[in-house]
């Protein structure tokens, strides 16, 4: 899984949750985006998949502005990818919902406004924007009424079920 973060958090801010999926046997690749800024190189899977030539299925994930990129990438490459994984975000190309996992928190209405398609959707109940990272709170976002700790879980349950899903198709 390859990994496109939020638009100014420290790339970092994201292994905890990577962490967890890679526990489930699941090689985790974090990108580092130039001035934290995913849209300055959206097409960065593409280096990472070329390094990695052995590994056949692929999927892209993001958060925020990353998963924006990433699901431009995803429409632009989708013979590449096994599925798109989005966290904070939603589809901003024409690439299946059926092949799409999204997750949002309760607390992060402009996911739920923007969202067309109904497959594959996971809303976090007290869950904000910023937990799918560990950056600390958001301006403009609502605070969560879950913990950071609860949160991910729930993404890694989801993500775990997304991907046995699709692995059995």
């Amino acid at each position: 899984m390859i990994f496109y973060p939020g638009a100014k958090v420290e790339t970092i801010a994201y292994l905890p949750l990577l962490d967890q999926v890679r526990q489930l046997g699941i090689t985790c690749i974090l990108v580092d985006m130039p001035f934290h800024m995913a849209f300055l190189n959206s097409d960065a899977a593409a280096d990472v998949m070329a390094s990695f030539p052995k590994i056949e299925h692929w999927y892209l994930a993001g958060h925020s502005l990353g998963g924006a990129m990433a699901s431009t990438f995803a429409y632009e490459h989708s013979n590449q990818l096994d599925g798109l994984i989005l966290l904070g975000a939603y589809l901003y190309a024409d690439y299946p919902p059926e092949n799409t996992l999204t997750i949002y928190g309760s607390l992060n209405q402009s996911v739920e406004d923007h969202l067309d398609y109904t497959e594959n959707v996971v809303e976090i109940e007290g869950g904000n924007h910023a937990q799918f990272g560990n950056y600390g709170p958001q301006k403009g976002y609502l605070p969560a009424t879950i913990s950071s700790e609860e949160q991910q879980a729930q993404t890694v349950a989801a993500i775990k079920d997304f991907i046995s899903s699709k692995s059995n198709q």
